[in-house]
């Protein structure tokens, strides 16, 4: 006999323009760690908006897999940015920044791709 968990429930106020920022701006601080400064991209101003819309339109099977996807990428980035900043500012760890802040970037890009 398999167990199988029960569908969760949606989570309230689920706003993924919202987590996709707060995932962007992680990433931004991962990038300065990591010695890098990234030119302003204007074409993600929209982004939260256009998020947020093709979520609210999407199927549930389709919000669950990208609430999965933002809560564990939440997770590991908040772990990863708490490692960095322990590892303190006399010698950042730019090496392990720089490879947080690809992953983190990829997973962004698998998020807007479920919904987009």
């Amino acid at each position: 006999m398999t167990h199988q968990a029960p569908p969760s429930a949606p989570l309230f106020g689920t706003d993924p323009g919202r987590q996709v920022a707060q995932l962007r701006e992680a990433l931004r601080l991962v990038e300065r760690i990591a010695g890098r400064r990234r030119a302003p991209q204007e074409h993600l101003l929209d982004e939260a908006a256009r998020l947020s819309a093709a979520y609210d339109a999407a199927l549930p099977v389709t919000q669950r897999r990208f609430e999965a996807l933002a809560s564990e990428t939440s997770l590991w980035a908040a772990a990863g940015v708490e490692a960095l900043l322990a590892a303190g500012e006399a010698a950042p760890p730019r090496a392990a920044a720089a490879r947080l802040a690809e992953r983190l970037d990829s997973a962004l890009s698998e998020m807007a791709a479920i919904l987009l």
